[in-house]
């Protein structure tokens, strides 16, 4: 009788993990080009504030929709990344 409680709660949780993985779906990679592009526009040093949001983007999947600092928390990944040289913060 116990043996077959026990068989039951693992089969019920054996499938829910089951459920949770099938819905579970990658997140749509972002263009980064364009993303980037639109962020780094107005920026004086263009070429290195491109490079910078590529590699940041490439890594969070995730660029902030504004031009400012104050924008940079809609991406936690984006602004937290830091430069392991410098140890300022990597992402423009």
């Amino acid at each position: 009788m116990a043996f077959s409680k026990h068989a039951i709660v693992l089969a019920t949780l054996l499938l829910t993990a089951l459920l949770m993985v099938a819905d579970a779906q990658p997140t749509p990679k972002i263009d980064c080009l364009l993303s980037c592009n639109a962020r780094c526009a107005k920026n004086w040093r263009n070429k290195i504030c491109n490079k910078d949001c590529n590699i940041c983007c490439d890594k969070c999947n995730c660029v902030p929709s504004g031009t400012g600092q104050e924008t940079r928390n809609e991406c936690p990944c984006y602004a937290n990344l830091v430069d392991s040289k410098t140890g300022k913060l990597k992402c423009p």
